[in-house]
């Protein structure tokens, strides 16, 4: 039995706790595999610990009507008001559900969130990027260290498994080349400035969709798809890349001229991350880009992500899927609790 505490329960700790509460039947006899939810904290939300499990339906009723867990109710065993780091340190949880907001230019306070929790002989599991883009190499040793496992599956490409596929269903090949599109916002927006609108337009209408934040700096500028190819090229690559050596430039100053010249060359605009190594030396970039129309990525349409991987041994090999979502996160968390319990990690 897999004892969890879920550092934040917002959006994707709420779709993991779905997951479960849907999945544990099929889980069990498909996997062997068994999880109890033994702590909530959550900054806004507040925090219950119960040793004994708790009654994750009725926390998700009751965070769902009230916005908060203080209509929980008490037992004799029941804890309230334990922050994070004593959410870690002091419950009975072997794994950690690392979900906080979580400052992606710091990677706090999911950085030192998994520092405390490898001190305590305790595994995480997270889909926060900063930690893995900012501080992979350190977070990794520290990790092996104190004979835990870290898992960040829906770091990339939330449930697609774009780290777990190539690490696994590609080992033994050279990967010289990732390329992709990795951020859903930018790719739904060209494509509806493909369709007439402009830029403008284009964002507001993504804002209304739910698909670009209030300040959608991070995905229209490049720098989501800049953490996510940093994260692809440490782990899949084994290069030690950097955030700061990655160039990158957003799709901003795309025009209706130059969308219009694309169509006219049998080509259109996709913002793609890029990485490369070749005879040792490693480049990255982050950048639109007019790619031929027959080209795999020309194909990935909408919110869509894709991710190209090019293998001395397989070819070419481009997986395409969900890039985010409140069931695909959850369910990226949950790949990584069952590669734990599989000790494939």
């Amino acid at each position: 039995m897999q004892k969890l505490a879920l550092l934040g329960f917002g959006t994707v700790g709420q779709g993991l706790a779905e997951i479960l509460l849907a999945k544990q039947d099929l889980l069990k006899a498909e996997t062997g595999w068994e999880g109890k939810i033994v702590a909530i904290s959550d900054v806004m939300k507040g925090s219950i610990y119960d040793p004994d499990g708790l009654d994750i339906e009725k926390a998700l009723q009751i965070v769902k009507k009230t916005g908060t867990l203080d209509d929980y109710p008490d037992n004799e065993r029941l804890i309230r008001d334990l922050d994070s780091f004593e959410t870690i340190e002091q419950t009975n949880a072997d794994t950690i559900v690392e979900v906080t907001f979580t400052d992606v230019k710091t990677g706090q306070p999911a950085i030192e969130h998994c520092k405390t929790a490898f001190a305590s002989g305790k595994h995480v599991v997270m889909s926060n990027k900063g930690p893995v883009a900012l501080a992979y190499k350190e977070l990794s040793e520290l990790a092996k260290q104190n004979g835990v496992r870290w898992g960040f599956e829906g770091t990339v490409m939330s449930g697609t498994p774009a780290l777990r596929m190539p690490l696994t269903a590609l080992a033994g090949n050279e990967i010289k080349e990732i390329t992709g599109i990795l951020n859903g916002t930018t790719n739904y927006m060209l494509l509806r400035m493909e369709e007439g609108l402009s830029y403008e337009e284009a964002l507001k209408e993504a804002q209304e969709l739910g698909y670009a934040e209030a300040d959608p700096t991070s995905d229209v500028e490049g720098f989501d798809a800049r953490y996510k190819i940093v994260i692809l090229a440490n782990t899949v690559m084994n290069t030690v890349l950097k955030v700061d050596d990655v160039s990158c430039d957003g799709i901003t100053q795309i025009t209706p001229y130059d969308i219009k010249k694309a169509k006219t060359l049998g080509k259109r605009w996709k913002l793609i991350a890029r990485v490369r190594k070749e005879d040792g030396v490693v480049k990255a970039s982050v950048q639109p880009e007019m790619i031929d129309e027959t080209h795999p990525l020309a194909q990935v349409q909408g919110v869509l992500n894709a991710v190209s991987f090019n293998c001395d041994l397989a070819g070419t090999i481009t997986l395409s899927g969900p890039g985010a979502g409140r069931l695909e996160t959850g369910y990226s968390l949950l790949i990584d609790l069952l590669n734990i319990y599989r000790n494939h990690l």
